[in-house]
């Protein structure tokens, strides 16, 4: 028998765990997105100190991000894909954040086809900010999240030697 159906075998996920997990990787999700507005606004200094970019009558150039939709929608929207990414690559590769990881969870597919880009994109997207699982709550029986259900994948509890990396 097939590794992957192996593992389906394991109980799906409930919400304490999944918040658990959800804790875990908001604190990586916050480093993730300090790090990306780091670079971004460095970049932004280096190019507006050397006259690429003009400073537009501005002294300072964190006067000209603070006070800029442009400037700080670009910002915004870096560190959003640099989150989002850190999310649906994780997802993508293994099935796992490092949270997932830490509580012994992993992202299965239930409908027979592989976690591509387009479907982990899906599932962020539909997690609504971690909204989403909030239906675990309602939905005892099954234990299914908003995104779960229209991403089409499970969350499954894996034992300690199943969330071992070597053996996928």
């Amino acid at each position: 028998m097939p590794k992957e159906q192996l593992l389906v075998g394991f109980p799906r996920a409930g919400f304490l765990r999944r918040l658990a997990a959800m804790v875990y990787d908001i604190l990586v999700a916050v480093a993730v997105g300090m790090v990306a507005a780091m670079v971004m606004t460095v970049t932004l200094i280096l190019l507006f100190e050397n006259g690429v970019l003009d400073k537009q009558g501005y002294e300072h150039v964190s006067d000209i991000i603070q006070h800029s939709v442009l400037y700080k929608s670009i910002v915004q929207g870096w560190v959003f894909l640099w989150v989002t990414g850190f999310f649906v690559w994780f997802w993508r590769n293994g099935g796992q954040t490092i949270g997932m990881r830490a509580w012994r969870m992993r992202l299965f597919s239930t409908n027979d086809k592989p976690m591509g880009y387009g479907r982990a994109f899906l599932r962020m997207v539909f997690s609504l900010g971690g909204l989403g699982t909030l239906l675990v709550l309602l939905d005892v029986k099954n234990k299914q999240s908003l995104q779960d259900r229209l991403a089409k994948t499970e969350m499954r509890v894996l034992t300690k030697e199943a969330n071992d990396h070597k053996q996928w």
